[in-house]
């Protein structure tokens, strides 16, 4: 738990004036150290107790010396110890040892990067779609949002290695760095790509010359929101039946007919057999694309063999393409 450095510095002017107080007893009284400490405690505290031998004149100067440091020390300490209870601190250590404690449970999950205007939005898809992810940020005004709406969050830089980890980077299905920064999210990128070679990794670029930046960095998909925004614009003035269609499709709470992404497994039934057969199993489900590769083929044959690694793109009735995804 990490403690205010008020407190520290309070703490440390105490455990000082002790030992400096053991050391005087010692030197002067020729005391053990087990007397002289005792005589330092009751001193200190103001309890009392009697000396443990009849004090010199020497003695008897250097009590009042540590009568005056020692109360004043302890009083300091107890201020300072109040101010850190009385603010909450302790509260809130407490309230980010059981978030941490709840990530470190966390698995497949998501870790969203940023809880601007942008990153708001990400969270309601994700939440909608009923996907457990984490929010890293350093903006209080953010977190305390975050927290508001009821979200699991981290605080500190994404872009600091104890931080990632700290999100259980380690066992995340996917990272989105959702900053209003191009550098920020460029490094976070960096960041979570060395920790996480095969982690999928969705990027924000605000300017056209960071998307080079951030693909070299390591991201996988990079979304220009002013460019998504103004492409989206004119799609529904050229074609709005068509971007509705495709809204209906992507909607959370669709249940009438979704599109999704299925992978193909390492060990999966379904390795050697053929499109069509896997398909067929299920008459609701249509199979609109196979990616392999990195070579997207658009309604791709019945005949194709699937691999290992394949990612298949269908639609159909949410409760079709759950049990297609549980057959795989």
């Amino acid at each position: 738990m990490m403690l205010p450095a008020r407190l520290l510095l309070a703490i440390a002017l105490l455990l000082f004036v002790v030992v400096l107080s053991v050391a005087g007893y010692v030197w002067l009284e020729g005391w053990s150290w087990f007397d002289s400490l005792y005589m330092t405690v009751t001193t200190i505290t103001t309890i009392g107790g009697g000396e443990p031998q009849p004090l010199s004149y020497a003695g008897r100067c250097w009590t009042m010396v540590v009568i005056v440091l020692g109360v004043g020390a302890w009083a300091y300490t107890f201020l300072a110890l109040s101010a850190y209870l009385l603010e909450g601190h302790l509260g809130a250590e407490f309230s980010k040892r059981r978030v941490r404690g709840l990530v470190r449970t966390l698995n497949k999950h998501f870790i969203l990067c940023g809880f601007g205007r942008v990153g708001r939005e990400i969270a309601r898809e994700l939440v909608a779609e009923n996907v457990p992810f984490v929010v890293l940020d350093i903006n209080q005004p953010s977190l305390a949002e975050a927290e508001a709406e009821g979200h699991l969050v981290v605080e500190g830089n994404a872009a600091e290695v104890e931080v990632l980890r700290a999100a259980g980077i380690e066992r995340a299905r996917a990272l989105i760095t959702a900053t209003d920064s191009d550098a920020d999210n460029v490094f976070v990128t960096l960041s979570a790509r060395v920790l996480r070679p095969d982690i999928y990794i969705v990027a924000r670029a605000n300017q056209a010359d960071s998307e080079p930046k951030l693909r070299f960095a390591g991201a996988n998909s990079i979304i220009s929101p002013y460019y998504i925004g103004g492409k989206r614009m004119a799609s529904l003035a050229l074609r709005p039946t068509a971007v509705e269609f495709i809204d209906t499709v992507l909607e959370a709470g669709n249940t009438d007919l979704l599109l999704e992404d299925v992978t193909i497994p390492q060990g999966s039934s379904a390795l050697g057999r053929r499109l069509g057969a896997l398909a067929g199993e299920s008459s609701q489900v249509i199979v609109l694309a196979l990616k392999r590769n990195n070579h997207m083929m658009f309604r791709p044959s019945e005949e194709t063999l699937l691999e290992a690694g394949d990612e298949i793109v269908v639609a159909g009735p949410r409760e079709a393409i759950h049990q297609l995804e549980g057959r795989l």
